[in-house]
């Protein structure tokens, strides 16, 4: 599997998911609302963890710069 996710795509994903788990912690978000961005907040770390989005894939997509895809 290609890595095809860039330093500022990752960090971007992981703050987001991290804010998602805060205001589910907090009670902010609740019921449907906090499960779905709960799986989504989830899925974003994962695909943060291992630089590779399957979306990106299937549409041809890279936000790696040149000189991180030399360092494979």
């Amino acid at each position: 599997m290609k890595k095809n996710m860039g330093a500022v795509d990752r960090i971007i994903r992981t703050v987001a998911a991290a804010a998602v788990a805060i205001l589910i912690i907090a009670g902010v978000l609740k019921g449907a609302a906090a499960i779905i961005l709960g799986i989504l907040a989830a899925i974003f770390l994962l695909t943060s963890f291992i630089s590779f989005c399957p979306l990106y894939l299937s549409f041809k997509i890279s936000t790696r710069k040149k000189g991180e895809q030399a360092a494979d």
